[in-house]
């Protein structure tokens, strides 16, 4: 059963990555989204995240479970609150008996956490703030 969780704190990433581990499974791959300081030029120097939370969860645990239907072990967890530079903001782990299923799974689960899911950012910048979210285009 899939792992899917928004948390209020730091993201513990090595304790997600040993919940993957089966030895059914011989490709594991992860994603952790970090924030990040420079965007085409322009300077965060925070983000806060909000979302609809009962909306996201559902919508990840319906992700999840077209994975996990394949035979493959998810984990997702997204941050809310407020993170600074180089915190970790969502973690999307696949487990699977091989590499490619792995990786193109891990994939198409971030890019539809940020295409669907409704979890926004608030990006406090250097010169002004900025929302993103569900709209926000950038990989």
């Amino acid at each position: 059963m899939a792992i899917i969780d928004l948390i209020q704190g730091p993201i513990n990433v090595e304790a997600l990555n040993k919940q993957l581990v089966d030895p059914k499974y011989g490709g594991i791959v992860t994603f952790v989204g970090t924030v990040r300081q420079w965007t085409d030029g322009i300077q965060t120097e925070s983000i806060n995240y909000t979302a609809y939370e009962e909306m996201a969860l559902k919508q990840m645990h319906e992700l999840a479970q077209t994975v996990e239907d394949t035979g493959s072990r998810v984990i997702m967890v997204h941050r809310l609150g407020h993170l600074e530079l180089t915190d970790a903001a969502v973690y999307v782990g696949v487990a699977s008996e091989h590499r490619s299923t792995a990786f193109g799974q891990c994939q198409m689960l971030m890019d539809q956490i940020k295409y669907k899911v409704p979890i926004w950012k608030e990006e406090i910048d250097t010169d002004k703030v900025r929302w993103g979210g569900i709209q926000d285009d950038k990989h």
